[in-house]
């Protein structure tokens, strides 16, 4: 049984930072794509960023250079560095994992609320 399992969401001022944190189980992180996902309200979800199992990463153009995607081997967790956070970047976050053996099953988290304040 797959379960992701964000943590470290809340509440953060304009220009704050902030750290998410994925704990995985039952699906090896450094050998399937993990990625971050965001949904605000009355928006689609969108992708913020992606690590591949060969740790190639891929950002959403609005998040470069603030945000960074990371991964444990160890802890089998994967990360989501916020840097100079913004207004818009308030959104339930969202943490997922793809598993290719033979076709492609997805996996997501429950979510985690971020709000940042102006």
């Amino acid at each position: 049984q797959v379960q992701l399992v964000e943590s470290g969401g809340g509440l953060v001022q304009a220009g704050g930072s902030m750290r998410l944190s994925c704990a995985v189980s039952g699906l090896v992180v450094s050998s399937n794509a993990m990625g971050w996902y965001r949904q605000a309200p009355g928006k689609q979800r969108e992708l913020v960023a992606r690590i591949s199992s060969g740790g190639f990463t891929n950002y959403a153009d609005s998040v470069k250079g603030r945000f960074t995607i990371s991964r444990d081997n160890a802890k089998n967790t994967v990360y989501l560095q916020m840097n100079s956070l913004k207004p818009e970047d308030t959104a339930v976050y969202y943490c997922k994992g793809e598993q290719v053996i033979l076709i492609t099953r997805v996996y997501w988290g429950q979510g985690i609320q971020v709000t940042v304040s102006s």
